[in-house]
């Protein structure tokens, strides 16, 4: 098979681990700058040209697609569905999870626990949100944020109504959710590979910061996830329609909370704690999968 994998960066960690591994399994691999893509729209002939020239002969390709260029590469994903390239998470999953607004409806409706949330435009109705999810303190988070850059912890109710009212006057799209005192600054990491955790990491943030992202220097150590957690973990990647996920949640007294369900979860740190080779894995899956495409409808 020739595979794609969709990526800005070769170099980037997981970008180096799925080629080497589509290689390893005896496949041709390619990397796709999806930014420097054109999307040709014409009945009955979808293209992507890349470098001047048709993208042809791909079997399957794995989007890597960065949270600044989301739109854009979700608009190459689709085109690719289009042409009946077989892909490991869908245009329409991408958007969905990306979307934090969108994925908390979502989980909520499938009945997956998530942090108490709530979303407001009215800057008046300040006090009532800051109730809404228990009081001080919360977490107020950008909808557009991504590994903990536009997360912020108020602490006290005049911190929460300052940052609100500045995210207002920015005129920001913003969450505020509960804080859950009892997950002490950590958080899980699953990685879903179909409908099985492959593997699973605590991940705890660094001294003073609330936030367990390992980009913001936090680190990690393996964990064996309880039937609930691993239940919560695939229920939540198959509610979004993400195959390939990373599911981050919180150890809470009610049980895990899902806070997110990644659509390109990063490698390196889940593979250097877990020692499992994922990148292999995620081959494997394609080709579980190739002639068996589960045939989702693209939504455009």
């Amino acid at each position: 098979m020739k595979i794609a994998v969709l990526s800005t960066n070769p170099d980037l960690y997981s970008t180096r681990r799925l080629v080497e591994a589509i290689k390893q399994k005896g496949h041709e691999a390619v990397v796709i700058d999806h930014v420097k893509c054109f999307v040709m729209i014409e009945g009955g002939k979808p293209t992507v040209v890349y470098k001047g020239k048709p993208v042809t002969g791909i079997d399957a390709a794995i989007p890597r697609i960065g949270t600044s260029v989301n739109a854009f590469g979700c608009a190459v994903v689709r085109q690719l569905e289009l042409m009946k390239v077989f892909t490991t998470v869908k245009s329409q999953a991408i958007l969905r999870s990306r979307d934090k607004l969108r994925s908390m409806q979502v989980l909520a409706k499938a009945g997956i626990d998530i942090p108490k949330t709530v979303f407001a435009k009215n800057p008046a109705q300040v006090n009532e949100l800051i109730h809404m999810v228990g009081g001080p303190p919360v977490i107020i988070k950008l909808l557009e944020g991504t590994q903990g850059v536009g997360v912020v912890l108020a602490e006290t109710i005049k911190a929460a109504k300052s940052t609100i009212e500045a995210f207002y006057g920015l005129r920001a799209n913003f969450l505020i959710q509960e804080y859950v005192a009892e997950s002490k600054g950590a958080d899980i990491r699953a990685f879903v590979i179909g409908n099985k955790v492959i593997a699973a990491m605590k991940r705890q943030g660094a001294e003073g910061d609330f936030r367990s992202n390992l980009h913001r220097g936090g680190s990690g150590c393996m964990i064996e996830l309880s039937p609930e957690e691993e239940h919560t973990a695939i229920a939540a990647a198959k509610a979004l329609g993400v195959k390939i996920a990373g599911v981050d949640m919180l150890q809470s007294e009610r049980g895990p909370l899902v806070m997110e369900v990644n659509s390109s979860p990063g490698l390196r740190g889940i593979e250097e704690v877990s020692g499992i080779d994922i990148a292999s894995l995620i081959v494997s899956y394609i080709e579980d999968k190739i002639v068996t495409d589960e045939g989702d409808t693209v939504g455009i």
